[in-house]
């Protein structure tokens, strides 16, 4: 089992997902309207987010952080990051709705995206997002991400079969947006 490091940011800390952060991210799993977009249905009691968090919390294949405030310890959401080949991962997010609105999965988000492209070397990052979710796709758009294609009809979901954007963003177009312009 690969460790996850701890990132931390301004007002964040993202540490290694653990199975007691089901019932805080019950809050987002159970959310109907919020699972929407979600590949899978929502959960319908605490007991399956147990199994949920418990799946991505013992697993090299979906390393994942929860994500919290810098002085309080409940989960706020999660990031994923998924290994896909050589150099490459996707990353994927989920925060509770009353976490909405605040910069949170932006930050989050970041936090991953620097550790990727830094510590691990990572030459691209990618995510796959339902064409519907404004949300979602808004964010990875001022992350830098490019929408690359769109493949029809490629997930069977709770809600019907779905499209999916694919958004792929490079290390050197993350370092190029992470630098101030000179003079600055």
């Amino acid at each position: 089992m690969t460790t996850l490091p701890i990132l931390t940011t301004e007002r964040l800390r993202l540490r290694a997902l653990r199975p007691d952060d089901a019932e805080s991210l019950h809050n987002a799993f159970g959310d109907v309207e919020l699972m929407t977009w979600w590949s899978s249905a929502p959960d319908a009691t605490v007991d399956d987010t147990r199994r949920r968090v418990a799946a991505n919390s013992d697993s090299d294949a979906y390393p994942t952080w929860a994500v919290t405030l810098a002085d309080d310890d409940r989960a706020l959401g999660w990031v994923v990051f998924i290994p896909r080949r050589s150099g490459i991962r996707e990353i994927g997010y989920i925060m509770r709705r009353d976490a909405w609105g605040q910069g949170y999965a932006r930050e989050a988000v970041s936090a991953v995206i620097d550790y990727g492209f830094g510590d691990l070397g990572l030459r691209r990052i990618i995510a796959d997002t339902d064409p519907d979710n404004a949300g979602s796709n808004r964010l990875l758009e001022t992350l830098g991400f490019t929408r690359e294609g769109r493949l029809r009809a490629e997930w069977e979901t709770h809600i019907g079969v779905r499209d999916s954007f694919i958004w792929g963003l490079l290390a050197d177009e993350w370092r190029v947006s992470r630098t101030p312009p000179r003079g600055e």
